[in-house]
């Protein structure tokens, strides 16, 4: 039996020689950076370790530069959103497969100036029935984190579930506190 802050949960080897009894859907948020990855990394062993069905989800944010002032987004820039988001999309799946990991994807789209990346998140999160979510994070304190924000923060703060923030390579100690 392994304690946490939550809960205990009561861990058993099954005949795979996976443990059970913890969570049985994963959902992770990639964007393609190299913190997105490591966290990815973390995903896809925790997945393996418990016989967790992985999800990877990919949130493209449409409304951003509408939030910045512009007034329309050219469809090209959008597509090239897509598109791109669908090729690491498919990575990650390829990659899960090759790991032995049950692995779905799910391209989401943020496309209201008042909604966000975070909120999006938590709606797929409830939606698919995640127990666990995972997240990269910077790990930025102070004014580089008021200035750029934190989605992982933001997720963290309404979290409806457990959620493993994944620190990047090479976030300093001083970045992260």
């Amino acid at each position: 039996m392994r304690c946490g802050q939550e809960r205990a949960v009561r861990i058993e080897t099954t005949a795979s020689g996976k443990e059970a009894g913890m969570y049985e859907k994963i959902l992770m948020a990639y964007d393609g950076s190299g913190t997105s990855k490591r966290a990815f990394e973390q995903a896809l062993s925790l997945a393996r370790l418990t016989g967790a069905k992985l999800c990877v989800a990919r949130v493209v944010d449409l409304a951003a530069p509408l939030g910045m002032g512009l007034t329309y987004v050219p469809q090209e820039l959008i597509a090239a959103y897509r598109e791109e988001s669908t090729k690491q999309l498919e990575q990650a799946r390829s990659d899960a497969k090759a790991f032995g990991v049950d692995c779905e994807t799910e391209l989401l789209e943020v496309v209201e100036v008042t909604d966000t990346v975070a909120d999006c998140l938590q709606r797929f999160a409830r939606d698919w029935g995640a127990q666990l979510v995972v997240l990269g994070t910077h790990g930025r304190r102070g004014m580089k984190r008021a200035f750029l924000g934190s989605v992982a923060e933001q997720f963290l703060r309404t979290a409806d579930c457990p959620v493993l923030l994944v620190h990047g390579a090479g976030a300093s100690s001083a970045d992260r506190g």
